[in-house]
């Protein structure tokens, strides 16, 4: 079957696509693109074959690029070892009040969480109600303060508090923060809920239908899923419908809870006189795909050993559902084949100068970002170079290049010294810097970049922005073509993406050049919390 798919791909570079006037450099790029989002990657799911093709030919054009293996070994790829996790039943979920037990209905009132590292969950417990489940030192802020929720069972809106900065904001809103959160209380289990801004983004109603989709993390050398710190169980999820259920009869009523959140203020907050028991059940298995790390050798003696890391995400989500014309197979053209074709382009843009950056730049593809950013966190966990030695992320994710872009989004670009090297690029360019346009959909958290901040390295993620026709076009591509059969290698104006390889390729020439490596913003929530240079 594999044979007979490669055979098929010379009939890529005869379609009507490609058959347009192109300069070199778009014609480069959109080649990349053209194979990486064919049919017959048949979405770059991973740990499918196709993945693994396109890992081969990453690697190759790495090789073409003048790159040197990057991974252990003198190999280009980096073997990431993942557990697979998805839920195995409907689990339970039931509220005990003054003896009388209520059963919460699945897919109306709750739904189970999947766990990637203990395949039965099953507590008990009195619940209390921890507002957002948050205790953020900066503010000053704290859920938790006067609660006893020791062995009990604590429910928590899946957010965070209004006021704090958005990236905060989406950094402490992740479930896995807030299980973390709750562990270091003393807490046995959460209860997620719905909260209003969670049910305007992505209501409860919607997120009933990925039930059971398989997310996926990466494994410790004992083969259980990584565990980063302690934690407890965030075993259910609840919707506006159960929550109404689980505030019946307390002292707190659900609608001041939904007002407060709504409002900014500080939410009530206390036991609710219910118990709880519930269980979650999931299905785990392992698996594995490869991260593919090309190195281009610094010139300078003294810099060399200091890495500026060029990353975009290799994978897609696969097949699927079909579309209205009964397409099936979610190319990933935008997301991120073009993301990984810009990459490669910088890379040839290096080599091609004939000057070689003063540090030294490792070129990164990773793997699994569509199910939770696995491949870029077990790099940075484990990076191919020594520990410390990397001193810089430039992230390369889904740039939607449907129009002529006026201005750039750079994800953390304020919390670091890169900051004022892209603003100086993209003036260079006549572009400004836009902030987040849409902290709500909380984008800080979502793509590659936030691993290697989570590992206290200064990182960007760089997008074109609204500015101009940009803020239709993106929504357009949002509504339209994101994570469908129709993000296709035809929406993109390579014109554009040849721009936007040449500001990559400018910010990690400055980066790698610079005699000062990248320093955190003195006092930086991330830098301080991740104990980053220059942070403290």
């Amino acid at each position: 079957m594999m044979r007979k798919s490669l055979i098929l791909l010379p009939l890529l570079f005869a379609t009507p696509a490609l058959a347009q006037e192109l300069t070199p450099a778009e014609a480069a790029l959109k080649a990349h693109v053209a194979f990486l989002a064919s049919d017959a990657m048949r979405g770059r799911d991973t740990g499918s074959n196709e993945l693994a093709v396109a890992e081969q030919y990453v690697a190759a054009q790495m090789l073409a690029a003048g790159l040197t293996p990057g991974a252990a070994n003198g190999a280009w790829l980096q073997p990431v070892p993942l557990v697979s996790f998805k839920g195995a039943d409907h689990g339970s979920l039931v509220l005990r009040r003054g003896g009388v037990a209520t059963p919460l209905e699945w897919g109306k009132d709750y739904v189970a969480r999947s766990n990637a590292r203990e395949p039965k969950v099953a507590l008990s417990g009195d619940v209390v109600f921890a507002g957002y489940g948050v205790t953020d030192r900066a503010t000053g802020h704290d859920d938790y303060k006067g609660l006893d929720v020791k062995g009990k069972i604590v429910a928590i809106l899946r957010d965070a508090p209004q006021s704090l900065p958005s990236e905060v904001r989406a950094h402490l809103s992740q479930p896995d923060e807030q299980a973390k959160n709750a562990a270091a209380h003393g807490a046995i289990g959460v209860i997620l809920i719905e909260g209003n801004t969670r049910h305007a983004i992505f209501p409860f109603e919607a997120s009933v239908g990925y039930w059971n989709s398989p997310a996926m993390t990466w494994a410790d050398p004992d083969g259980r899923a990584h565990a980063d710190g302690a934690s407890v169980p965030a075993f259910a999820y609840v919707g506006m419908v159960g929550a109404e259920k689980l505030f019946a009869g307390s002292k707190i009523k659900w609608a001041d809870v939904l007002a407060a959140d709504k409002a900014g203020r500080k939410l009530p907050t206390g036991a609710l006189g219910v118990a709880a028991e519930g269980t979650a059940n999931t299905e785990i298995k392992t698996l594995s795909a490869n991260n593919v790390v090309g190195m281009l050798e610094g010139s300078d003696p003294a810099l060399k050993g200091q890495y500026v890391v060029i990353s975009a995400h290799l994978d897609h989500v696969g097949v699927g559902k079909p579309d209205a014309k009964g397409d099936t197979i979610y190319n990933g053209a935008m997301d991120n084949a073009v993301g990984t074709a810009s990459m490669l382009e910088v890379a040839k843009a290096f080599t091609a100068s004939g000057k070689r950056p003063r540090r030294s730049i490792l070129f990164v593809a990773v793997t699994a970002e569509e199910k939770g950013l696995v491949g870029s966190d077990y790099f940075a966990a484990n990076p191919t170079v020594p520990k410390g030695s990397i001193v810089a992320n430039v992230n390369l994710d889904m740039p939607v290049l449907t129009y002529k872009f006026e201005d750039l989004v750079a994800y953390g670009a304020d919390r670091t010294s890169i900051g004022p090297t892209v603003a100086a690029v993209a003036k260079a360019d006549g572009l400004a810097l836009t902030p987040d346009p849409a902290p709500e959909q909380a984008s800080f958290v979502r793509s590659d970049h936030y691993s290697f901040v989570r590992a206290g390295i200064p990182a960007v993620s760089l997008e074109p922005g609204p500015a101009g026709p940009g803020k239709a076009a993106i929504e357009e591509f949002g509504e339209k073509h994101y994570h469908q059969p129709s993000d296709e290698v035809t929406l993109i104006d390579f014109g554009q993406g040849v721009r936007f390889v040449k500001l990559n390729y400018a910010i990690a020439r400055a980066l790698a050049d610079a005699d000062q490596r990248p320093l955190w913003n003195k006092g930086d929530f991330f830098g301080t919390l991740y104990g980053g240079p220059g942070a403290k």
